[in-house]
């Protein structure tokens, strides 16, 4: 029984006997006392007022505090209390509210009560309601509240003496007695009531029996319209029986719970007791003298430089005299926690072996022979050192061509421990030097970090994406990396949150980047470049063989006799659906037949897939690049570029709009730079025309347009100057370069070629279109001479000085 209202009506409710004091027990016993003779029939009113009640039918057997709401039944409690019996009518009306209650929502069955003790609050009326008798409603005198009706009291047919009743009536009193000790909520005025009940008196014993159960309303209400003593007895028995099954269950449920919180105290005090005997006897110490010791122990294998040490010395100190529980603690504790943990001395042995180092990076890497090459001149410069610390390798190369791999290759071929971090987007500077202790969340920086996780100071570190760091409010980690990456100052780094020196020097760093142009100059200068020039096909071919394929079947677990890749159908992949640069949309790719083809074996359970040239469309659908035909025509010219994705080739288009009056117009999506180049190609062509066997009026009454397809790319640079003058001179003269022929070079307006960068990429990217014959600058030549034989094999190449010497090229002028 609860003394909270019901949420949906707040009208009429039960109040728990168990919340009141002892006078107020004394009372309601009192009033069981007094009135223990149920009056006859007589002596009850022919009229009564109605209460509703929501929670559950009130029973005769029952003696219970109520409380109802005032504002809207006052005027009935008011009549009530007015009247010589003091008697009001309570009825079960369920769920219904308050709002949409009706006369026709009362049962034809409740009970009367007494009404006792009678008081008004400003928003409720409490009274103690004793049960009298079951009444029928006859007639309703008053449909509207209050509601006032005219009442029988039906005749309860028993006989006391009978063996069933009297037999129902023990079971009764045996489930109430047995209910009693299992659940707490019936208290010591149960137990008076069930002393007041025999099995002489079967009507009220039952209704008192009902009235104790947590049956629901329905059921109960069931139970009071039913005037049978003994159909009633086999109704309330079986809600009984339940109810102390109920009751059971829950007590062995806290009997469980009780046994579990009681075991765990007394595992607990145990435990607190065995510290105390311990710690009494010099067998365990406190947590403090725990963290003491293990910090002290970490240092034991560790060559400490004796600055750090007395750091060390002065928290360890601090710490042995505050409290664990104090946050100043906690802090002491993380910065101890780091300072020892950072491998101090503790340095692993490089494997100096060229041969080993060869190995590991023909292993690894197909391709990239030049860049091979100069890693191993880097160790082996390290092997007569002695040491390849404090050195900076910077690893400059489109996106896919490997640079993190080769910087995991070099970790390998020394025999050291290699950890690697983005720099990409960083902002704050706290990133690279760690944050002051001050701070609430301080860390230490990402080096320190890196120290801790592979425990030795002389790891192989990657710096990835240095050429993408931001700037922000909080710091620039640019700047914040000059004296990391300076080998004359990280001897003693200083990070803000160890505030003690820490030498870098031994540490191996490798950064990677795409380009060169957003890396501020003064960092470019402490790093030694090393460039890794996009793949040409046959690379592609040897690369997807023996690396991706293969990674790819064993991580799907798939074995390569069931996917069958013929060489002709990976070239077809390498040139019609990868072209980048790189590899990775070459893997894309070949992971798309690898899909495909397992949907296939498992379909048609097939012992194998042969993936060919004919089929791989079923694969990969159409060819993203078609073969191209380098565009011909008098005005159209093959140019060489260099992007951030590797080597292209770029056709210029320059044609005569119209003949009314001079003018030039550029189109292309083209940079400063280059429409810089194109404005000194226009002025260099019309100042040499007849040099250069074209008409010298042409240009005078021509409106010339000159063009650089893909206009949706942006392109800048000053590398196409020598293509867009051949072009004009092209359309001046009315000759078509005949041949496959691609050019670049910057050219001034004294008709000087001047020196471009990108050599290799642009090699690179005209033997990918079938360009065996270019024309560079005089002074690239030896950029061209380093460039391994493979991919200057087969090439024709010319080189210029003056723009003389490409029109002697390209137009086969003696002159």
């Amino acid at each position: 029984m609860s003394d909270e209202r019901d949420p949906q009506d707040d009208e009429l409710n039960w109040v728990d006997l168990e919340g009141d004091d002892t006078s107020e027990h004394q009372d309601t016993d009192d009033q069981v006392q007094e009135h223990a003779v149920i009056p006859a029939a007589a002596s009850l009113p022919e009229r009564l007022y109605l209460l509703p009640i929501h929670n559950r039918p009130f029973f005769p057997a029952q003696v219970q505090p109520l409380v109802i709401n005032r504002e809207r039944w006052d005027e009935t409690i008011e009549r009530v209390d007015n009247t010589p019996h003091h008697t009001v009518g309570l009825a079960f009306v369920g769920e219904t509210g308050v709002e949409s209650l009706g006369w026709q929502d009362f049962p034809e069955v409740g009970t009367a009560v007494m009404v006792h003790k009678l008081q008004r609050d400003p928003q409720q009326v409490q009274f103690i309601a004793q049960g009298m008798r079951r009444f029928k409603i006859e007639r309703w005198l008053s449909k509207k509240a209050p509601f006032l009706v005219e009442v029988s009291y039906p005749r309860e047919p028993v006989d006391a003496n009978d063996d069933e009743t009297r037999a129902y009536a023990m079971a009764l009193i045996n489930g109430i007695k047995e209910l009693l000790p299992i659940n707490p909520l019936y208290g010591e005025e149960l137990k008076h009531y069930l002393n007041r009940f025999s099995p002489h008196e079967p009507s009220p014993l039952t209704d008192f029996a009902a009235a104790i159960t947590s049956a629901q309303g329905a059921e109960l209400q069931d139970v009071l319209t039913t005037l049978p003593v003994v159909l009633r007895m086999q109704k309330v028995l079986p809600l009984l029986r339940k109810e102390i099954e109920v009751a059971q269950l829950q007590s062995e449920i806290s009997e469980q719970v009780n046994a579990q919180m009681e075991q765990r105290q007394r595992e607990f005090f145990l435990r607190e007791q065995l510290k105390v005997i311990q710690r009494e006897l010099g067998i365990s110490k406190d947590d403090r003298e725990n963290d003491v010791d293990t910090f002290r122990a970490r240092l034991k294998e560790k060559e400490v430089p004796q600055r750090v040490k007395e750091r060390i010395d002065e928290e360890l100190d601090k710490l042995s005299v505050l409290e664990t529980g104090s946050p100043e603690y906690g802090t002491t504790r993380n910065y101890l926690d780091w300072l020892t943990n950072v491998p101090w001395g503790v340095t692993s042995t490089d494997h100096l072996d060229l041969g080993h180092a060869r190995k590991v990076l023909d292993r690894d890497h197909d391709g990239l022979k030049d860049v091979k090459e100069r890693i191993v001149e880097f160790l082996a410069e390290g092997t007569f050192k002695g040491d390849v610390g404090g050195s900076i390798l910077l690893l400059v190369g489109p996106p896919g061509v490997g640079k993190t791999s080769v910087g995991r290759s070099i970790a390998e071929a020394l025999g050291r421990k290699f950890y690697r971090f983005s720099v990409g987007g960083m902002r704050d500077e706290a990133e690279i030097k760690g944050h002051r202790r001050t701070y609430i969340g301080a860390m230490p920086g990402k080096l320190v970090q890196a120290l801790k996780e592979v425990e030795v100071e002389n790891p192989v570190i990657m710096l990835d994406e240095i050429d993408k760091m931001g700037q922000s409010f909080q710091g620039d980690p640019a700047s914040a990396l000059l004296e990391v990456l300076d080998p004359e100052q990280n001897v003693d780094f200083l990070d803000h949150y160890l505030d003690v020196r820490l030498d870098l020097s031994k540490v191996l760093f490798v950064c990677t980047a795409n380009t060169l142009d957003s890396i501020p100059g003064p960092l470019l200068d402490r790093m030694e470049q090393i460039r890794l020039s996009g793949y040409i096909a046959e690379e592609k071919l040897a690369i997807a063989r023996n690396h991706l394929w293969p990674k790819l079947l064993k991580r799907d677990k798939i074995p390569r006799k069931r996917i069958q890749l013929s060489n002709a159908a990976l070239r077809q992949v390498i040139e019609g659906y990868a072209r980048e640069a790189g590899v990775r949309q070459l893997e894309k790719q070949l992971h798309r037949i690898v899909r495909k083809a397992a949907v296939k074996l498992l379909e048609s359970e097939q012992a194998s897939v042969s993936v060919t040239v004919k089929n791989l469309e079923e694969f990969l659908g159409a060819p993203i690049f078609r073969k191209e035909k380098v565009m011909k025509g008098a005005g159209v010219v093959t140019g060489l570029a260099w992007t951030s994705m590797g080597g292209a080739t770029l056709s210029i288009e320059a044609g005569r709009v119209h003949r009314l009056d001079r003018g030039f117009k550029l189109t292309g999506q083209l940079g400063d730079v280059m429409k810089e180049s194109a404005n000194i190609a226009y002025s260099f062509v019309q100042g040499h025309m007849a040099e250069y066997g074209a008409d010298p009026s042409y240009f005078e009454s021509s409106f010339v347009h000159v063009h650089v397809p893909e206009g949706a790319t942006p392109k800048d640079g000053p590398s196409a100057g020598v293509t867009m003058t051949t072009a004009l001179l092209s359309l001046a003269r009315n000759e078509p370069i005949k041949r496959n022929l691609a050019m670049t070079g910057e050219l001034t307006l004294t008709g000087h070629v001047l020196p471009v960068g990108g050599i290799r990429e642009k090699v690179i990217a005209a033997r990918r279109s079938d360009i065996f014959e270019v024309i560079l600058p005089e002074a690239n030549r030896r950029d061209y001479d380093e460039l391994p034989d493979y991919l200057k094999d087969g090439m024709t190449v010319h080189f210029a000085s003056q723009y003389k010497d490409v029109a002697r090229v390209v137009f086969e002028d003696r002159g």
